[in-house]
């Protein structure tokens, strides 16, 4: 960290020289580290129940200059402190080789070449075997996670090593096989064997693309391995494991996969690779409350998975916002949870209820082991990003602040037991309680009905408690005379809750009628659509981050040259003007993207220009739509360049008043 003031170096250089070896204290502290926060135990807890984090980042932010301080404000090894604070497994992210197989170029301006290191950790077998060595040191157990790729590998990208582009059939399998087999010999060998390991990271569609891809994505996956060639993988990778040495067959073997609320998905690839009989241990699964909803679809899914496969389970991935600031203007990659039952504020205090949570909702599983957290150590240091050349998108999710303070919310992995009160030297505190109480009324509900209807009230509200978690309360709502209310407008209406608290419910009544039956896609499907392009590129996507509401949009994406038209024709319209519009997101760029009509009883095609300028930035679009022959088609045109991609959502189609 940059030293600031002439009088702090001159204390410090005094302190130094005085006391004969070198004292280092956080120079500066944000509001986080002087929250008061409180966890409720988890009762029946075991006590091996595996309360992970993964810190692949730490040798690259601390290469960079970022440093870590204690609840004393002194500089300590994060590894101890992440012991002291109930930490009991580490996992490392393992890529082949991490350097650069091209120039990358943001903008026109080249921000890192051809054989420099990847960023993003830069994690290689000495990077992981250096932190492996101070997990070890530190008393913390090792998971340690195969990409099986120089760089990022998730359901979105399974990239081969560039030293295996070449590489196919049984020359990849052997590989795969050798490449595993050797690397834990060398943690063996370096005294740090990992106790479990991943065979290839959020694996929804395989790995090591194309030979190892289940499904096809894009139009040019003509020629992919399917699921038996993810199969063959997958055992390549297990032998290598389990020949490493006699102790190989003492590893644990975790296959992973995102999206761990989908029962479908997990019991299309587990059904597979158990009726191979491919040789594994435990399923890992991903979930983050902001892209995979409720921790009750998390639970469902782990207690079919352990019925059906009889395998231990383990949440690998998960996290969480302490707050809505960014420390180095990078933009982070966050988005509030908080659907129609259950939230979490982005606080020290939120962010410590949503890993309790998370804790009991594993340890609630019969075989549920336990759950990682994704990247608490991830602080905002200059170039330590996702890659050389960029910043952090995740200093928001830490569990330390942005100047290296460790949080009250990382001592929530002691708290779960009731233990491990901490009072730092800010202010600080974190300690265990037994309940929580409501403290304020989450946001309005909204609901939209005809003018002259009874709204459909709901019987419970979300409210705040004081574990900073929103949860349904029953809820009694004032009397009001719809049928007198007869005009377009908004009605505020209020309930109160079993505790006393007031909320509030926005009703708007409109004569506005949506033409479309299924406007936020939430039936999954484009059936009420035409589609004139590949079902591959264009298609309902479920996935809470890339939509505007609900959990479905429609997503286009592909690694190549793509068009398509998305459209559908209304008939037996009362003459009038219209309105067609649409919420967008996207990575912009494309060669056209836009919103059209035509056959409304005009020649001329009406069209919006669509300019989308990243994710989750979502901007509404609309046409005014004169009609006069009692029809009109509307629709979406997408004519893309090789990675475009985007989400539309909450489209409607109606008659102006």
């Amino acid at each position: 960290m940059k030293r600031v003031g002439l009088f702090l170096l001159c204390a410090l250089f005094l302190l130094v020289t005085s006391c004969g070896k070198k004292m280092q204290s956080a120079e500066r502290v944000s509001d986080s580290a002087k929250a008061q926060i409180s966890v409720e135990p988890v009762q029946g807890l075991s006590e091996d129940f595996m309360r992970g984090v993964d810190i692949s980042m730490v040798a690259e932010i601390e290469k960079l200059g970022g440093a870590y301080y204690d609840e004393n404000g002194k500089s300590a090894d994060v590894f101890q402190i992440l012991k002291k604070h109930g930490v009991n497994w580490i996992r490392l992210r393992l890529w082949n080789n991490p350097v650069n197989d091209y120039n990358v170029v943001e903008g026109g301006v080249t921000i890192s070449k051809k054989g420099d290191p990847v960023g993003g950790g830069n994690n290689s077998i000495d990077v992981d075997i250096a932190l492996a060595k101070r997990a070890k040191k530190a008393g913390l157990k090792i998971l340690l996670d195969f990409h099986y790729s120089d760089f990022w590998a998730d359901p979105e990208k399974q990239k081969k090593p560039q030293e295996w582009k070449n590489l196919s059939g049984d020359a990849l399998c052997e590989a795969v096989e050798d490449f595993t087999k050797t690397t834990l010999q060398k943690f063996y060998k370096a005294g740090v064997c990992p106790d479990m390991v991943q065979i290839g990271n959020e694996t929804n569609n395989g790995m090591l693309w194309p030979d190892g891809k289940i499904n096809p994505v894009t139009k040019t996956d003509v020629d992919i391995g399917g699921m038996d060639g993810f199969i063959k993988l997958l055992k390549s990778a297990s032998r290598g494991v389990r020949t490493a040495g006699t102790w190989g067959t003492d590893i644990k073997i975790i296959i992973h996969l995102a999206d761990g609320g989908k029962n479908a998905l997990y019991r299309t690839i587990f059904d597979a690779v158990t009726a191979a009989q491919v040789d594994f241990n435990i399923i890992g699964l991903s979930f983050y409350p902001y892209w995979h909803g409720a921790f009750d679809d998390l639970t469902a899914n782990m207690k079919d998975l352990r019925s059906r496969y009889g395998k231990d389970m383990v949440v690998v991935e998960n996290a969480y916002a302490y707050t809505w600031d960014d420390g180095d203007n990078t933009g982070n990659m966050f988005s509030l949870y908080s659907d129609e039952a259950h939230g979490y504020i982005p606080s020290v205090q939120g962010q410590a209820t949503e890993v309790r949570d998370c804790i009991a909702a594993v340890s609630s599983v019969d075989g549920g082991l336990g759950m990682f957290y994704w990247e608490p150590a991830w602080i905002p240091v200059d170039g330590a990003g996702w890659r050389t050349g960029e910043n952090s998108a995740w200093d928001n999710q830490a569990m330390f602040d942005f100047y290296g303070n460790v949080l009250p919310s990382l001592s929530v992995f002691n708290l779960v037991y009731g233990r491990g009160q901490v009072q730092n030297v800010w202010g600080g505190s974190a300690s265990s309680v037994q309940s929580f109480e409501p403290y304020k009324s989450s946001e309005s509900v909204k609901l939209l009905v005809m003018p002259g209807q009874v709204p459909p009230l709901p019987q419970k509200a979300k409210v705040v408690f004081t574990d900073d978690s929103e949860r349904l309360v029953p809820v009694t709502w004032d009397e009001h005379d719809w049928k007198s209310e007869t005009e377009d407008k908004t009605v505020t209406i209020y309930g109160t809750t079993q505790e006393g608290f007031r909320v509030t419910c926005e009703v708007e009544l409109s004569s506005i009628v949506n033409l479309l039956k299924d406007p936020s896609f939430e039936s999954g499907t484009l059936d009420e659509w035409t589609l004139d392009g590949s079902p591959v590129l264009f298609y309902a996507c479920e996935d809470k981050g890339n939509a505007h509401s609900g959990t479905w949009a429609y997503h286009y994406w592909d690694n190549g040259a793509f068009n398509g038209t998305l459209s559908k024709t209304f008939t037996g319209l009362e003459n009038g003007m219209y309105t067609f519009s649409a919420w967008s997101e996207g990575g912009g760029g494309e060669n056209a993207l836009y919103l059209f009509a035509k056959n409304y009883g005009a020649s001329e095609v009406l069209t919006v220009d669509v300019v989308d300028t990243g994710w989750q930035v979502w901007k509404k679009y609309e046409l005014h739509i004169p009609v006069t022959n009692g029809q009109a088609t509307v629709g979406f045109v997408v004519d893309g360049i090789a990675g475009n991609w985007g989400n539309f959502d909450d489209v409607m189609f109606y008659k102006e008043k």
